[in-house]
């Protein structure tokens, strides 16, 4: 994905309110469950990590790895992930 690609998701991200929040427990099995349910559904979507930033890093990694999502942009708690659905 080129830099026009993810600023125009940026800006179409800006109004969106986080769908997901991962809390205390981390990035279970059910979260991730939940995340592969959105992101087929919506594609792009926010994403609220409650944790330390270094944490944080680990888990929206994580989150593509297991996802097959692209991380388009990480500001403080709030990760905005985009996945293409092919199936749209």
């Amino acid at each position: 994905m080129n830099s026009a690609d993810k600023k125009k998701f940026r800006t179409v991200a800006h109004t969106l309110k986080p769908v997901i929040m991962i809390g205390q427990a981390g990035l279970t099995a059910a979260v991730l469950a939940e995340l592969e349910l959105v992101l087929n559904t919506h594609e792009l979507i926010k994403v609220r990590i409650r944790a330390e930033r270094d944490e944080r890093k680990l888990i929206s990694v994580k989150i593509c790895a297991e996802t097959g999502a692209e991380l388009i942009q990480a500001i403080g708690q709030i990760v905005v992930i985009y996945r293409l659905n092919p199936d749209k």
